[in-house]
């Protein structure tokens, strides 16, 4: 094997390397750190077999530096041997900045956990070579760039994120479940006001109200579960009247007025709450139905059925809702 050859072969082994070195570090530093512990968790084993040098990033990025540095180095000192001075250093600077620079770190960047987790090997080995230079070198960055916390994503970043799954057919998640966590995150940006009922569109009651025959006769046309009971002023909420609870009371025979039934009572809530508190407002609550105030008088109600609405980005109709449908579209056809 003549020299030229030996040279050629040597010269190709060490832009290998400055090659691995060089995709190695662009890819190891695109990983972040957050993202890598989250695909462990989920049990994906490239992530596993990165984690451990991912998280000691400054040992890490020594180790492919020297490493990558002494096969620049060397490579200019082979290619000395045969050629000159000025020559050789054209060369392989045409060669490292090309085929040990630019190429590979395209080629890694682009699935830089595929290539890490192929490479994962050859970068212990480096570490295990250079450690008596790197550790030094991490002991003083851990010192003089101690590690950050994390920053989490802002409501809005979230929410972009989540919108890149829809019509993406990679994506595990279906176009329902992306808009019912983008509705969740909007929750807090939104008022109570907004999905308010107002009074004059509410069915009510107050205390003094009979509940005759006619009367039973008009809620179940209605097909309301839930009144609620004001003051005339429509400043005191008194409670829920409940359908179900006047099943077994005789209307014929007796006459009762709504203070005779009781009620179920429930908290009034500000119009200007959150929606992102209203769940917990309707556990406390324990109802179903909230009358909304603004400058202590109640403007309207809010209901469990308008909060779901607002994050599924869709109206819920039942039976009832339909039923009132058709006697709207009947009486107006008479």
């Amino acid at each position: 094997m003549t020299d030229l050859t030996m040279i050629i072969i040597e010269v190709i082994l060490l832009i290998c390397v400055s090659a691995v070195c060089s995709g190695l570090n662009i890819a190891v530093m695109a990983l972040d750190l957050k993202d890598l512990e989250r695909k462990a968790k989920t049990g994906n084993k490239q992530a596993e077999k990165i984690l451990p040098i991912r998280r000691r990033t400054h040992l890490t990025l020594a180790a492919i530096l020297l490493t990558n540095v002494a096969a620049v180095s060397a490579t200019s000192l082979v290619l000395e041997q045969k050629l000159v001075g000025f020559l050789a250093w054209i060369l392989s600077t045409l060669l490292i900045v090309v085929l040990g620079e630019i190429v590979p770190q395209a080629i890694f960047l682009k699935e830089p956990l595929k290539w890490t987790s192929r490479f994962v090997g050859v970068l212990k080995i480096m570490i295990f070579i250079t450690y008596i230079l790197s550790k030094p070198l991490e002991m003083l960055l851990d010192f003089l760039l101690p590690h950050r916390k994390a920053k989490l994503q802002t409501r809005s970043e979230l929410g972009l994120l989540i919108s890149e799954h829809i019509d993406d057919k990679s994506s595990e998640l279906d176009d329902d479940e992306v808009e019912i966590m983008k509705g969740a995150l909007a929750l807090s940006e939104k008022r109570v006001r907004e999905i308010t009922t107002a009074i004059r569109d509410t069915y009510w009651m107050t205390p003094e109200t009979k509940l005759d025959d006619t009367r039973i006769d008009e809620i179940k046309m209605k097909g309301y579960s839930r009144i609620p009971i004001f003051n005339k002023e429509l400043t005191e909420s008194y409670g829920l009247l409940l359908m179900k609870d006047l099943v077994d009371i005789d209307f014929d025979d007796n006459d009762y007025k709504v203070s005779d039934i009781a009620l179920h009572p429930t908290r009034m809530v500000g119009s200007m709450t959150a929606l992102d508190t209203m769940f917990r407002k309707f556990i406390n609550a324990r109802a179903h139905l909230i009358p909304v105030e603004r400058d202590d008088k109640i403007i309207g109600i809010v209901t469990i059925e308008d909060l779901i609405e607002e994050i599924i980005g869709h109206e819920i109709e039942d039976e009832t809702d339909r039923h009132r449908e058709l006697i709207n579209l009947k009486n107006s056809t008479l």
